[in-house]
């Protein structure tokens, strides 16, 4: 960047750094600058187009560059502005936890759509992460009684700090979902929903720098899908309620594989597919 301000604008700014992430074969560049620069004028990205002459202070560049700078490398854009929005809520992110994505706002509507009436319901997160999913639900469902269980220390803190300021009360348990006997099962649940890691350590290569350069591998890979969509509909079956109901995510190219792990004695269980037309989701429900 030039170090004489007054060339500055806010559109000069856009079509500079859209050219520059572009040369770093960042994707979607023109969205990238667009969300640095708003979010340095503390504006909504449309309103960056009523303001193109809007010239650019010293502070704000030196707000700006260095995130500029970061997401050259790929850092994901959440991870530089700390946060990103879920459905109605505003979700803190760090490299612990998972950028939540928009396939999993679908599987909280299917969730939703599929209780619809007034009636409380006690709600299990499977490996929770940024807490993403309870909290929505409860924004949205306030009579229910919501928590996530997750493996890592530093996820829970971010899922606590969601939860406090998205002002719900969801219950975060350090619970490993391998490992049954660790997760709290007070009460039986009516609803158990998962998102666990569901890339096979192999595909790493296959993903975009900003996911397998920066995003927690723990969150984001598995070696054995069997194993661990396994643990979960056995938890599931287990500890749900009468016809309680599992709502799990998972992979495109093993959709089949994963609804071949369910006893068809006793759940009812269908792929849904996301806004792409893929095989992504499962719901099952206890006959």
């Amino acid at each position: 960047m030039s170090s004489k301000v007054e060339e500055w604008t806010v559109l000069s700014m856009l079509e500079w750094a859209t050219d520059f992430f572009k040369e770093k074969d960042i994707p979607d560049p023109r969205h990238s600058i667009e969300w640095l620069l708003a979010h340095t004028l503390d504006i909504k990205r449309l309103d960056l187009y009523l303001k193109y002459d809007r010239p650019l202070s010293p502070k704000e560049l030196n707000t700006l560059r260095p995130m500029v700078k970061r997401r050259a490398k790929h850092e994901p854009l959440q991870y530089i502005i700390g946060f990103t929005d879920f459905m109605n809520a505003k979700i803190s992110v760090d490299e612990s936890v998972l950028i939540p994505r928009i396939e999993t706002e679908q599987l909280v509507e299917i969730i939703l759509d599929n209780h619809s009436d007034d009636n409380p319901r006690n709600v299990l997160d499977m490996g929770t992460g940024s807490g993403c999913i309870p909290i929505a639900l409860k924004m949205e469902r306030p009579e229910w009684s919501v928590s996530g269980i997750e493996i890592s220390d530093k996820a829970l803190t971010v899922a606590r700090e969601n939860a406090t300021q998205n002002e719900v009360t969801v219950s975060f348990t350090k619970a490993d979902i391998l490992d049954p006997k660790s997760i709290p099962t007070e009460q039986p649940f009516e609803i158990i929903v998962s998102n666990p890691p569901y890339i096979r350590p192999d595909e790493e290569e296959l993903l975009e720098p900003q996911v397998k350069e920066y995003e927690p591998h723990k969150a984001l890979f598995f070696d054995d899908m069997e194993r661990m969509y396994g643990s979960i509909i056995n938890f599931a079956a287990d500890h749900l309620t009468d016809k309680g109901s599992l709502y799990l995510e998972l992979h495109e190219s093993y959709a089949d594989e994963i609804l071949d792990l369910f006893d068809t004695n006793i759940w009812k269980a269908s792929i849904e597919k996301d806004y792409d037309k893929k095989p992504r989701f499962i719901t099952a429900f206890l006959k």
